[in-house]
Parts: C-alpha cells; structure tokens; sequence
C-alpha cells in the first residue's frame, strides 16, 4: 500500500534568523532579511528530512506546492511527484493555509511542513486536527510541540509510519510569540491550538518551558560571577541569547539582547544584537570563545534563537571554546535526554556530539551528552 505524504515548505522561514530579525513574519520583514544577505535555508533543512525516506521512493507519494514549495526539492530526489495546489509568487502564508487544505482533500496520512512557529499556526488554522502533521524546523522561533527536534529526526518519523511501526498519535500545542515584542526583546508566547502529532520522543520536541524565566536567581549569579572571573581580557566573548547568558551580562554591567547575540571584550560591549556575516568577520584572526546556553524543556544549544551562530563561526571558534552555562535544574529537566545540536549542518552536529562541561555554578561544573547523529 502507497503511503501519502503531504509536504509543504515555507520557502521564507527562517531567513530573518542570521541578519538578526527573528523572524520572518509580516510582509516586508522577508524582503528586509534578503536586503541584508539573508540566504533561504529552509528548503535544505526540508531536503535533509526527505533523504532520510530515500530507500522508500516505491513505498510512498509526495503530495505537495508547486515549485519552491516542495515539487523542486521532491523531484530533485527522485521521488513520485503529485502536485494539488500551484501557489503565488511570491509565496504568501495563504499558500500554506491554502495548500494544507487541498492536501488534506487528497487523504494524504500525513503533512510534514517546513517552517517555524508561523508556518506551524497557518497549518492549524486551515486544517486543525483534521490530518496528522510534523514539522521540519526550519524557522526562527520554534516554541511549538508539532517539530521534530532536527530534520534528519523528522525523515525517521515520517520512516517508522512508512514501515508500518507503531507510532502513537497525541495532541501536541501550536506555539507562536508576538514577533514585535520578540524583536524588541521580550517573549509573549500564546497557545492557538492544537494538531495532532506523530509522538515518537526521541525525535519530537516538547513545547519550550517558561519562555526563559529561571526561578534560582542565587544560582544565576553563582554562574554570572564565575563564567566573569574566568574571562581573559585579552580574548573576545560571543554572547549568546537567552536568560542564564543575560545573567553573565548583567554581572559584567553590560546592556544585553535577551534574544539576539551580542560581542565583548574586557568587559565592555563591542557589538550588539549582531549578525551572522558580522560575527564571523570580527572573529576572523581573533581569539574568541561563545558562551551559551540550552532552551528549557528542548535542549538545544544550537539552531533554536541563535541562527546567527552559523556553523562557518563555530567552526572558528572550536568545540574547546564553547561555553556552555545551565543550572542543575534546567539539565534535570530534560530527564537524561541529550543537547542537541541543529546548526543546519550535520557533520558539524556529529563534531559536536559527544560530551562537553556545563558550568552550573560558581566553579561547579558537570558534563553532559550532546545528541549523537543517532539521536537526531
């Protein structure tokens, strides 16, 4: 028996993420994040979770969007082609919204989607529980339980349904956040519905935990205090986004991009709320080391809110000079399930794996694992 499988691809998402937009909603921000060098991503990321079904090309049908939506992409692979729906150019969220609902006509079993938390709301509103869904992170913002935590996890749950496995079906919540306030630094997260998803927990995230609030404040500042007493002034700091980051900036006196990634040395701020091309150009030739932490409830270091760390600047900058600071509680939280690193390149990611020293606490550290390519 022929599986059916829908696909979508936002052919937008996540361009804001690298020119430091943080996001791709609203008509002009698209436009804006292609002015500033911004390069579509998200149909790589799709192409990641269709080479995992490579073996099974006889076994299935792709039903999908014309062009950049996902017929290129699936043709590309040699995959049987259906297209339902021809879209506009450009692309508009009515697209998604429009094709979702003529796959759902054609009795696809599922509809894997490539975008970000806006992507994820345009496929509620136009389908709700109606088909089962997964999506490919490919966005800026992914608070939404509908992703699979990589790409390459998306391909091996959309793999076990097509071999016939039993894989539970459970409703998982549609996140998105105000994108303005998110710009502006603050984190408003919203629930708009529900759809129902593939729940195989190796590979399918949980909705993101407290929209960053950390409750020990005593630990916060043990780490802020440590993490400023081992800075070498002679060395610059990528600043990563987030809390327990924003912690070690307030220690040191220094304004800070709750949601972006800021520069400095000697304690004093030499680039805020910084892009990917920008960051990599002031790290060329210069000692430097990140400091960064995990999403609550998800795990991720990379690829989630810090798209502007691109793999070519982790590279410079080396797994040994990556710090990576959490409390105790956040770790436990993700009850032994590993880091995970999605930086959009998997031999990066399988470099990465492994385990690597967590600064919990004023000269207190533990080593925890980060996801092996098996995991993602």
């Amino acid at each position: 028996m022929q599986f059916k499988l829908g696909f979508i691809i936002n052919p937008v998402a996540g361009l804001g993420g690298s020119v430091a937009l943080k996001g791709s909603d609203g008509e002009d921000t698209a436009a804006k994040a292609m002015a500033l060098g911004a390069q579509p991503k998200s149909h790589l990321r799709a192409k990641a979770a269709l080479e995992q079904l490579l073996p099974y090309q006889a076994d299935l049908t792709v039903f999908t969007v014309n062009g950049a939506m996902g017929e290129n992409i699936a043709k590309e692979l040699g995959f049987n082609v259906e297209v339902v729906y021809r879209s506009n150019e450009p692309t508009t969220p009515d697209d998604t919204e429009l094709a979702a609902q003529a796959l759902a006509k054609h009795g696809v079993d599922l509809i894997l989607f490539a975008g970000g938390d806006g992507t994820a709301r345009n496929v509620c509103h136009a389908i709700g529980d109606e088909v089962p869904v997964l999506g490919i992170p490919a966005g800026c913002k992914i608070h939404s339980g509908v992703y699979a935590i990589t790409p390459k996890a998306a391909g091996r749950v959309v793999e076990m349904l097509v071999n016939g496995e039993l894989v539970t079906l459970a409703e998982s919540d549609v996140m998105d956040i105000d994108e303005d306030a998110f710009r502006a630094g603050t984190v408003r997260a919203k629930r708009y519905g529900e759809m129902r998803v593939p729940s195989e927990l190796r590979y399918v995230q949980a909705v993101k935990n407290g929209g960053g609030k950390e409750v020990d404040e005593l630990v916060l500042a043990d780490i802020a205090a440590y993490v400023v007493s081992e800075m070498d002034e002679d060395w610059q700091y990528i600043m990563g986004s987030g809390s327990t980051v924003a912690a070690v900036m307030e220690e040191m006196g220094l304004e800070n991009t709750l949601l972006g990634v800021d520069l400095v040395q000697d304690q004093a701020l030499i680039g805020q709320d910084m892009m990917a091309a920008d960051l990599l150009a002031a790290c060329k030739g210069k000692a430097t080391k990140l400091v960064i932490t995990l999403i609550g409830g998800q795990g991720h270091i990379f690829g989630r809110g810090n798209q502007q760390l691109s793999p070519e600047l982790i590279r410079l900058i080396g797994k040994e000079n990556i710090i990576v600071v959490a409390t105790k509680s956040k770790l436990q939280a993700l009850n032994g399930r590993p880091l995970i690193c999605d930086t959009g390149d998997s031999e990066l990611d399988d470099e990465l794996s492994g385990y690597i020293q967590v600064t919990t606490g004023f000269n207190d550290h533990v080593l925890y694992a980060v996801g092996h390519s098996e995991e993602q």
